[in-house]
């Protein structure tokens, strides 16, 4: 566990190494850009008459020509990474009444050391969580199809399951689409339309991230009433219920996404939808989220103190009964989601920006929620017991085949060919053969579900030579040489499972 920690460690530092090298880039580009726009513009313009402070690029803004006596004043240079922010400010210099230059003033197209300190801190983070929905989408897509594939694995828990590990595959993947588009919008080497159809399809990757990010925590919270349900009801319909669990999860929140587009498109329909003016709207999509941390925190509760009671009940030894108590309780916080309820009452209203506070509820918010679909796949799936058995079946199974295979070549590859009128014999085999030779086939059938259901069959083939009719003539001879029992598997048929 250690080594995957150390990995997982030295593979974020370097995506942030490259994260910054190509910040650096990306600025180095935009600046010799501006430079040769400046340098076109100087080169464009007629000369000035009279004394005058010279036109110029000081490597930082591109100035005109001055009078003198007189402030010049040019906006804030559009290659700064903070340009977003200081676009509206200016940088000046005095031109003096002998035509030269005053140093120049850049206090308003500065950035705020503290908002610089905040940038680069959510930069981190974005590759944090990026590291992990990354991993957390890889390890989802093989543990469904491990669940999808194996027939036998089927059933109402694992049917949940499915559900929930799609919820986080679609997480993962509307959050990843949409900070790539959100990038692309904020890109000025992007033509004006190309930006404008990264917006449009920017606000539907951040419609989706709301959807999926409310239906996975909807689906965790049906893990949570399914768990509650096994331990509390005795009988249930479990085929009813479940249609009831894909309204919850998958329905629910239809119900509270389609008004949070409705007031967006009216009434904040800027950029790509990611930030919140008005934090009331925001209420509507975090409201019922905070709704279903509780409930899944109060059934998380109970099932601790069923969990106790059961335990004590056996009469386990006390070292025992805390091991178990603690794996049972450190298993259900991922697949319940129990986390995300250190931080539910700090809000973005009661939390200042870039206070301590807010930026370590950053950080367990994107750590957890972003590797929380790798532990949900490992706890549930890789390490499950009946995951790994059916596993080992597949692998004995395929074995078995191969060696198979691999034997009925290499005895093929040996067996002596027939020529047409003779008889091609094995020094081996008997010189002699038999007038009617029987070949017995022994085979086993498979197990049916409802139980093991052994039987032994016995084929016989005779080989028997053929009468002519006024000739003492053989025709076509079978050479076979027995020198062990031929053993064959029938090939399940549909509702059965060869024994391996």
């Amino acid at each position: 566990m250690s080594q995957v920690c150390l990995l997982l460690a030295l593979l974020i530092f370097v995506l942030l190494q490259v994260s910054c090298t190509n910040s650096l880039e990306l600025v180095k580009e935009q600046w010799s850009s501006y430079r040769n726009q400046c340098l076109d513009y100087l080169n464009a313009t007629p000369p000035a008459t009279g004394l005058v402070c010279n036109r110029a690029f000081d490597l930082y803004a591109c100035w005109p020509d001055g009078l003198p006596g007189t402030t010049v004043n040019v906006s804030c240079p559009w290659f700064l990474p903070w340009y977003h922010k200081v676009q509206q400010g200016v940088v000046y210099r005095v031109c003096s009444e002998d035509g030269q230059w005053a140093p120049k003033n850049t206090s308003e197209c500065e950035e705020d050391p503290g908002e610089h300190q905040y940038g680069r801190i959510l930069s981190q983070l974005r590759i944090m969580y990026t590291v992990g929905y990354s991993l957390s989408l890889g390890a989802l897509l093989l543990a469904l199809g491990i669940l999808i594939t194996f027939r036998k694995l089927h059933c109402m828990r694992n049917n949940i399951h499915m559900n929930l590990f799609s919820s986080f595959i679609l997480r993962a993947v509307s959050i990843l689409v949409k900070d790539a588009l959100l990038t692309l919008t904020l890109d000025p080497r992007s033509s004006s339309d190309t930006r404008t159809q990264a917006v449009m399809w920017c606000r539907g990757a951040m419609v989706m991230m709301q959807y999926s990010v409310m239906a996975n925590n909807y689906w965790l919270l049906v893990e949570g009433i399914y768990l509650h349900s096994l331990l509390v009801i005795t009988v249930f319909s479990e085929r009813k219920y479940f249609y009831i669990y894909l309204a919850i999860g998958w329905g629910a929140p239809l119900i509270f996404v389609l008004p949070w587009i409705t007031v967006k498109y009216l009434y904040e329909n800027e950029e790509c939808w990611e930030r919140n003016i008005n934090m009331g709207y925001w209420w509507i999509i975090r409201s019922p989220i905070l709704f279903a941390y509780l409930i899944n925190f109060f059934i998380f509760i109970r099932i601790i103190k069923i969990l106790m009671s059961k335990l004590r009940a056996h009469q386990m030894r006390y070292t025992d009964y805390k091991f178990r108590l603690a794996k049972s309780t450190l298993t259900l916080i991922p697949l319940l989601g129990i986390h995300a309820i250190l931080f539910t009452f700090v809000i973005d209203e009661s939390v200042p920006k870039g206070s301590m506070l807010r930026l370590i509820r950053l950080f367990c918010d994107l750590l957890f929620n972003s590797f929380q679909g790798l532990l949900v796949a490992i706890l549930y799936c890789f390490v499950n017991k009946e995951v790994q058995s059916e596993m080992l079946k597949k692998w004995k199974r395929w074995k078995l085949g191969k060696d198979i295979d691999e034997e009925y070549r290499h005895t093929h590859s040996h067996t002596p060919h027939i020529k047409s009128g003779s008889i091609a014999t094995d020094p081996s085999c008997s010189a002699v053969l038999e007038d009617n030779r029987r070949l017995v086939v022994s085979y086993s059938n498979g197990t049916r579900k409802g139980g093991p259901a052994r039987s032994r069959h016995t084929l016989q083939f005779s080989f028997l030579p053929h009468r002519g009719t006024g000739s003492n003539v053989t025709t076509t001879t079978e050479d076979a040489c027995l020198e062990e029992k031929v053993q064959c598997r029938t090939s399940p048929l549909d509702g059965e499972e060869t024994n391996v």
